[in-house]
């Protein structure tokens, strides 16, 4: 009976794998297109009868079809309780539910709970644990965290991709608070290192080093305050002498703990100030610390000019002394004539250094630099009287070598001493001496010769800068005349460090070596002198302003009288220059304060005139003071009385004969555009413009017009006191002021006259407030940044004007459209449903 049950067993096939609906499976773009291109051989696919092909699969051979039914049902149902059973386990995943076949010929299922199921029979399941080896629950583990990582970054990109408002405003405000106390962090730990070294320089000159590192910091204000704050440090403790780092042998003998402590302490400053003017000088070439590099730097040469690497400090300023930005060029040249003028500091070395640096500066930048780069030349201070002590000096080296030779010739005649005492006093006048050559060094007073070869070399690069700059006023001069042969004197700018280089000339005129003399006359002749016919063309300069020929000629009349006794030069050209330049000059472009000088110093200070060349000057001046501004009228008219009171015959032009003056000399006629003064013929004309002058809207002027016109032949001859720069100044402080009542109408009649009088007198005493510069240029700024504000403002409103109603005609647009949309749609739909 068991012999036929087990003949008539069946065995079912295995199922067929799960249905896939069609959206699960995932086709290539080689595959599509491979059956895109094969389409004729592709196309039985879709004839195929799933159904007929499935049954054929299923049968089972000797089996009808009804049992074979039976079957299949039995085996669902086992399935559905299968998986109502494995409900609470993990779905695993698809590659460790296939079959796995053991040595032994087993088949068996993995699951997640670590059961296999194997089916031999129909009615017979074996059910056993199976354990999975060591390697494959490695890979199970290892593939878990994998997909645990991947899914964490998912979300994480989710929730980075979308951030809430909220949070990114919390994070923003979390980054500056933490922004903020690392600032302050900083600050109170720059704080505390910079006390800790003011207290105690030698315990904690180590903190040097740390506080470096804050000027290497990535924050711009932390590294500002960190310069500023080395700054302070290093005025407060660096020593009032230079420090010299010990040679080799002095590091190999034996010394005792403080000097041992003491250069550690030089040696770790030193380091550390070199580094810090490292930095300096590295952070000098970006613009956002070119303000503070340069404070520190200069601040450092003002306070320590004796210490250490001066020669980097002079060579910084040096470079921006002549700097577009008007803060830092103010900033150097303050510097340079403090420097200049406190040279017990360092002696007169950083002196010499520095004006050697401007000569070579000068010379580098071919002369064309801001005037201030030489106009600190003026600060400097040379002594006259270098030369007498030299011969006191010789006498006490005469006085000391005879009282030598007389103790010499004493101690011959005395018995010898014990030469142990003899030594003794050698050894210690040897000490008193390097003890005397030490303090020397240190106190920084050298001695006559050392003083007068620094003097003279300070003197030397000086006039070389200024002799430099003179040759090449020449030269561009006789080039720009020679390419454009009708400029006129006007033009303004080419020769910027002229005016300053005269008035160096016109100070130390007294210093000058008579070798030099005469060729720098020669140049000012020619700078100051008009380009005539007679000149030829290399000796034309027709670019100089009237201010700097002026100048010419006050420097060439300063020189003459500082060497009077050993100089003998015919100034008779620059006065002709004089004539001719007052009437070229103009009040808004040329400085009145230079014309003022020129008069006090080439005529009033002249006593000795020709009575034509003083009677022409009388009636040009007359004729300036007619036409311009009330501050040069008052000059001419104190020029031209000083004149008269020295020329009486002159006098005779304030007569009104109908031939002219009563005096006319040898030339009958006057000729007033004459360019030579001793040729005008001005004795024969009559000073007519004081009647006018007499009624200047001015009452300072016309009361001296008046006391002019007043004055006669037999007047004696009272000097007064003002000159003509004073009165300039004068007049100049109290114009504007002036005028301002002037427009009001308060001069109508003669009575109001001598109340306006009055008043010009109280307006000259009361100075006006001063205008600061600074407080001006500052509103002027904030004016003219709300203006450019509000024209952006308005700019801005245009274009969002623009914008809005572009997009509510989009808006109208897209409402438009939409019913046209949905009615397409529907058409479309409709003719797909009839096509079908």
């Amino acid at each position: 009976m068991g012999k036929g049950k087990q003949r008539k067993q069946i065995i079912l096939p295995p199922e067929l794998p799960p249905e896939i609906a069609d959206d699960d499976i995932e086709v290539s773009d080689e595959d599509l297109q491979f059956v895109d291109e094969n389409k004729d051989y592709a196309g039985f696919v879709s004839r195929l009868d799933t159904h007929s092909i499935n049954k054929q699969v299923t049968r089972v051979e000797g089996v009808n079809e009804d049992a074979l039914e039976a079957l299949y049902e039995k085996r669902r149902r086992k399935t559905l309780e299968q998986k109502e059973n494995e409900k609470s386990v993990v779905q695993v995943d698809p590659v460790d539910a296939l079959p796995v076949k053991s040595l032994d010929g087993e088949v068996y299922y993995r699951t997640f709970s670590q059961t296999a199921e194997v089916t031999e029979n129909e009615g017979d399941v074996d059910k056993s644990v199976v354990k999975l080896t060591k390697a494959e629950r490695r890979a199970k583990l290892k593939k878990t965290k994998k997909e645990a990582k991947k899914m964490g970054k998912e979300l994480a990109k989710t929730e980075e991709v979308q951030p809430t408002q909220q949070e990114a405003a919390l994070a923003e405000v979390k980054e500056d608070l933490t922004a903020e106390e690392a600032f302050e962090a900083k600050k109170r730990k720059l704080a505390e290192l910079g006390m800790a070294l003011l207290a105690d320089p030698e315990a904690n000159i180590k903190s040097l080093k740390e506080m470096l590192q804050f000027a290497k910091d990535g924050d711009h204000s932390i590294v500002k305050l960190g310069l500023l704050s080395l700054l302070a440090v290093f005025k407060d403790i660096i020593p009032g002498y230079r420090i010299r780092l010990p040679t080799e042998k002095e590091l190999e003998m034996k010394v005792s703990k403080e000097v041992k402590k003491m250069r550690f302490y030089e040696s770790t400053l030193l380091s550390a100030y070199k580094g810090y003017l490292q930095k300096l000088l590295a952070l000098e070439k970006q613009p956002r610390f070119h303000h503070v590099v340069v404070r520190c730097i200069c601040t450092l040469l003002d306070a320590v000019p004796h210490f250490n690497f001066r020669e980097s400090l002079l060579v910084a300023v040096v470079r921006n002394i002549g700097s577009s930005d008007d803060v830092v060029r103010r900033i150097c040249c303050s510097t340079i004539k403090s420097l200049f003028t406190s040279e017990g500091k360092h002696g007169g070395e950083a002196t010499v250094e520095a004006v050697r640096l401007i000569a070579d500066h000068v010379k580098v930048h071919d002369c064309q630099l801001h005037p201030d780069s030489v106009e600190v030349l003026m600060s400097l201070s040379f002594d006259d009287d270098l030369g007498k002590p030299e011969v006191q000096e010789g006498n006490n080296k005469m006085k000391n070598k005879k009282n030598k030779k007389r103790k010499n010739f004493e101690e011959s005649n005395q018995p010898q001493g014990n030469d142990r005492k003899r030594s003794k006093q050698e050894t210690i006048a040897k000490m008193k001496e390097e003890v005397a050559a030490d303090y020397k060094a240190v106190s920084y007073t050298p001695d006559v010769e050392e003083w007068k070869r620094m003097q003279s070399e300070t003197l030397s690069a000086v006039f070389e800068t200024y002799f430099r700059i003179l040759r090449h006023t020449m030269r561009s001069s006789v080039a720009s005349s020679e390419a454009n042969g009708n400029i006129t004197s006007g033009g303004s700018g080419a020769h910027p460090l002229l005016a300053p280089c005269l008035s160096g000339l016109g100070k130390f005129s007294h210093l000058i070596d008579m070798d030099y003399i005469g060729d720098l006359m020669n140049y000012l002749k020619r700078l100051a002198a008009r380009g005539s016919s007679s000149d030829s063309s290399a000796q034309k300069v027709q670019n100089l302003t009237v201010s700097e020929r002026l100048r010419c000629c006050i420097v060439a009349f300063k020189v003459m009288r500082s060497n009077l006794d050993a100089l003998n030069v015919d100034l008779q050209d620059f006065f002709v220059q004089l004539y001719n330049l007052v009437l070229e000059f103009r009040p808004g472009r040329d400085e009145g304060e230079v014309l003022a000088e020129a008069l006090k110093i080439m005529l009033c200070d002249d006593r000795q005139h020709d009575m034509q060349k003083a009677a022409a000057f009388i009636k040009r001046l007359a004729t300036f003071a007619l036409c311009f501004g009330s501050a040069e009228s008052m000059a001419a008219l104190v020029t031209l009385k000083q004149l008269l009171q020295r020329n009486v015959k002159c006098r005779n032009l304030l007569e009104n004969d109908a031939g002219g003056g009563s005096v006319s000399g040898s030339i009958a006629k006057y000729q007033p555009y004459g360019s030579d003064p001793s040729l005008s013929g001005a004795l024969a004309s009559v000073l007519w413009e004081l009647n006018l002058l007499s009624k200047h809207y001015h009452p300072a002027i016309s009361t001296l017009a008046s006391g002019i016109s007043s004055m006669n032949s037999a007047q004696n001859q009272v000097y007064i006191s003002i000159s003509p720069q004073q009165a300039f100044k004068n007049l100049l402080l109290e114009a504007e002021s002036f005028e301002y009542n002037q427009q009001g109408g308060t001069q109508k009649s003669n009575k109001r006259k001598g109340r306006s009088t009055a008043l010009a007198s109280t307006l000259a005493s009361v100075e006006p407030p001063p205008v600061d510069e600074n407080e001006v240029s500052k509103k002027l700024r904030r004016h003219f940044i709300l203006l450019r504000d509000i024209k952006e403002n308005e700019r801005l409103r245009g274009e969002l004007d623009r914008t809005t109603s572009a997009l509510q005609l989009y808006e109208e647009y897209k409402k438009q459209r939409k019913p046209a949309t949905l009615k397409n749609k529907k058409s479309k739909k409709a003719r797909t449903t009839v096509g079908m």
